[in-house]
């Protein structure tokens, strides 16, 4: 079987950084970054990854913003999307959870289990 391929895409370096550490390190997964939603959709385009990792909350277009496009664009209608986000309050990740997205990852995350959480949401084995 191939490697999984995520794109994670948050305005933070270190959140970035540590995520795609973990996700190849710990997961054995490739793991590209963007760093803001335009990013996003423009990489998702060409890129086709397995499942991206999304920031809710991002300066220019936020998560559910770049969600929309994505859900927009022929390309990357069927990507499935897992929202990062710091606030994990039951009623916020509820109200993200109604979205078109597969599922929703409390920041801060734990690097060792990353890829076993979001392997966990779609389905996969890890």
């Amino acid at each position: 079987m191939s490697r999984r391929r995520v794109l994670i895409v948050d305005d933070e370096d270190d959140i970035r950084e540590v995520a795609q550490m973990s996700l190849e390190l710990v997961g054995g997964w490739e793991a590209t970054t963007a760093g803001s939603g335009d990013e996003c959709v423009a990489r998702a385009a060409g890129d086709a990854p397995d499942v991206i990792l999304l920031d809710v909350m991002m300066p220019g277009l936020s998560g559910p913003e770049t969600l929309a496009r994505l859900r927009d664009g022929r390309d990357t209608v069927g990507i499935p999307v897992i929202f990062l986000t710091a606030k994990a309050q039951s009623s916020e990740t509820r109200l993200l959870s109604e979205l078109d997205v597969a599922g929703v990852i409390a920041k801060p995350f734990d690097p060792m289990t990353l890829h076993e959480d979001v392997s966990a949401i779609l389905g996969w084995s890890p």
